[in-house]
């Protein structure tokens, strides 16, 4: 049987450095001996493993539709098969009267992932029609690492020509004449820093811009009214636009308003009142941002107009654009909230039956389309797809993704509670549990990220039913450094302000325990990526406040990753973590940095999670943290690491595959909550 690795010691700061040695033989050995290792302590699960995952499974509906989504002559839709990892991408001529009904004798298959993969990993970048629906321009990430090759295929002949292009970002973007695309080239870093114009038919592509910032990353994508392209050049506090109509793509793009530190705007391009209009989201009166628009032949700065007035009370965190209306996405109070604005007509928000949920604009549909389709979910109901109305705000349920087996939404119970933090800030948790369950101390799944401003909106989860009907509560901590509550929230959690998302979480993880949700016996957390670092933080200051935890692709060696510039992303880092070279940086990031401040005490069982091709978080930083807690730690739970050594920054690429990982981890908490193995 396996014993537990033990990893080999250096001399001096970073005793584990050498497992930074990429595709050494020593490191890959020690990897495979990590995996062997986490195989053996759960072979006792084997059977709940196999029985979580028959049983996630059997709640999905294998063979499924998803929304024809209506386009010029065709509407355009996936297919998933039971067996399948993939959904397929299809098409059929769009029906004469209007409505959404397929003819599947006349559908075109667009593109076969399943065949692609062909077995290994697989993740589509671009998947995007030319605007004469005549060409499928999509890129292909085969290992994880998100580089991607790019392709073309005419839909007319099924003819695929893969694009002679290297170190691409995966962006596709068609002008108006079907046959120029725009792509990004990554850097040495990973950072999308160039922009190439091609035309078909030819063997090369031309760069027509460069980004030198290394904090900057460079995008380009359509507006809404598909008359123009945009080129965003964005870090994490400022940004610039560059504009081009999409009739004239050997054109130059034009500047739009000249960087000035601090100051973010984000344009799309569409009508008001019979003309156009560049819409603009800006930072510049406040950081909740406002709205502004300029007509469309004087889109500088000095010629905008405000819109929407800025609002401390409630965030502006997205606009959307259609013919007869825009629609603003907003959060306030913890929650998103959309209003639409009409033209000619009052504005209105959207109602919604839930007090937690999330909800945001799935699609905006053609731009003169009367209605656009929204996406409502909640942690006891499954995702709808609803049709708006725009003009008078009726909603209507196209679709809402299916329970497979018994379900009733109305045995649980979602629930949006308010912890106080040691500076009496009060944080939000969102929870959910079967009714019988609340009353009474049990199991308890406590989620959280806090970072980039990222909003955790309430899920609904298939997977999750499987705790739940196990007697498990499930809790979303909304702490600082995430976007909940809008950019102060965000900035409350940043820079200086960063171990303010470590005290929300354990303020959280006491609440819950003092208010009788839990205890710290029955206490499971869990977080991924930057919300591995959180997970990492809390467990060296609070061991004893947990039972078990999930560390997923960590950003746990966050000292050492920050101060090596080659490595990918870290200069566009510098505004999220601050630049470690300045002394008092240094000391900030160290005093947190959970590989840092690993330390001689008890910790609880640990599962952590890497991706062996993750450029974002380095496979390394999982490694070494749990190394170094197998050399320090005074306890003996289980200590496990698992690297996924074909997968990258999200896992495993296949829905199966993905499902059998999720079953992994239930088992594991599980075990080590000592609960029955049924």
């Amino acid at each position: 049987m396996p014993e537990a690795p033990i990893a080999r010691i250096e001399p001096g700061d970073d005793p584990y450095r050498w497992l930074e040695q990429r595709d050494a033989p020593e490191v890959l050995a020690y990897l495979e001996a990590e995996n062997a290792w986490m195989e053996s302590e759960l072979a006792g699960q084997a059977e709940l493993r196999e029985n979580l995952f028959q049983e996630i499974k059997g709640r999905i509906r294998e063979t499924d539709l998803s929304l024809p989504v209506p386009w010029g002559p065709w509407l355009y839709y996936q297919r998933t098969t039971a067996g399948d990892e993939y959904p397929r991408h299809y098409r059929c001529p769009r029906p004469a009267d209007g409505s959404l009904t397929i003819d599947v004798g006349a559908e075109q298959l667009l593109l076969d992932p399943n065949e692609l993969a062909a077995g290994g990993f697989l993740s589509i970048g671009a998947f995007s029609i030319s605007p004469d629906h005549a060409r499928l321009a999509y890129s292909l990430d085969t290992s994880g690492d998100e580089v991607y090759q790019l392709f073309v295929k005419e839909l007319g002949s099924g003819e695929i020509h893969a694009l002679p292009f290297e170190h691409c970002d995966g962006s596709m973007t068609w002008a108006n004449d079907s046959q120029t695309l725009f792509f990004g080239e990554l850097d040495e870093t990973h950072r999308p820093h160039r922009l190439h114009r091609h035309r078909l038919g030819s063997a090369t592509a031309d760069a027509i811009f460069e980004e030198r910032d290394g904090r900057f990353f460079l995008s380009c994508y359509r507006a809404s009214s598909e008359r123009q392209l945009i080129l965003l050049l964005n870090s994490k506090t400022t940004s610039e636009a560059w504009v081009l109509d999409a009739d004239t793509p050997e054109a130059e793009f034009r500047c739009l308003a000249p960087r000035e530190e601090g100051h973010e705007y984000y344009v799309d391009h569409g009508k008001l009142a019979g003309d156009w209009h560049w819409f603009i989201r800006s930072n510049q009166t406040g950081i909740n941002f406002a709205l502004y628009r300029a007509a469309e032949a004087t889109p500088t700065r000095e010629h905008w107009q405000e819109q929407i007035a800025h609002n401390e009370a409630r965030m502006l965190e997205g606009v959307s654009l259609n013919v007869g209306a825009f629609v603003l996405s907003l959060r306030e109070g913890g929650l998103p909230i959309i209003e639409v604005h009409p033209e000619g007509a009052s504005a209105y928000p959207v109602q919604l039956p839930d007090a937690a949920y999330s909800l945001y604009v799935q699609d905006s549909l053609e731009f003169d389309s009367p209605v656009i389709r929204l996406r409502y979910e909640a942690l006891n109901r499954p995702a709808q797809v609803r049709q708006l109305e725009l003009a008078g705000g009726a909603q209507l349920v196209l679709k809402e993704t299916p329970v497979e087996g018994p379900f009733d939404a109305d045995a649980y119970v979602s629930q949006r509670l308010w912890a106080t933090a040691v500076d009496g800030t009060r944080i939000p948790i969102s929870l959910v549990a079967r009714r019988e369950v609340l009353g009474t101390p049990a199991p308890l799944y406590l989620y959280g990220y806090g970072a980039y401003g990222e909003s955790l909106d309430p899920w609904f989860s298939h997977a999750r039913l499987s705790l739940l009907e196990r007697g498990f509560v499930f809790a979303i901590a909304h702490v600082r450094g995430g976007g909940e509550l809008g950019e102060a929230w965000y900035r409350a959690g940043k820079l200086e302000n960063k171990t303010n998302t470590f005290g929300d979480f354990i303020a959280c993880a006491e609440h819950l325990i003092a208010q009788g949700y839990t205890t710290a016996a029955q206490l499971a957390v869990s977080g991924g990526s930057a919300g591995g670092l959180l997970i990492g933080a809390v467990l060296n200051q609070r061991p004893e406040l947990f039972a078990a935890a999930i560390a997923e692709v960590p950003f746990v060696d966050t000292l050492n990753t920050m101060q090596n510039p080659d490595l990918p992303l870290t200069v566009t880092e510098y505004d999220e973590w601050g630049d470690p070279a300045e002394p008092h940086v240094f000391e900030r990031i160290r005093a947190y940095a959970p590989y840092e401040n690993v330390r001689a005490q008890a910790y609880p069982a640990l599962l952590v999670v890497a991706g062996y091709n993750d450029s974002r978080v380095q496979y390394w930083e999982a490694a070494k943290w749990v190394a170094k807690l197998r050399a320090t730690r005074t306890d003996d739970h289980p200590l496990l690491l698992k690297t996924d050594l074909g997968a990258g920054h999200g896992g495993m690429s296949g829905r199966y595959q993905a499902l059998r990982d999720v079953a992994l981890e239930y088992a594991f908490l599980i075990k080590v909550l000592g609960l029955p193995q049924r």
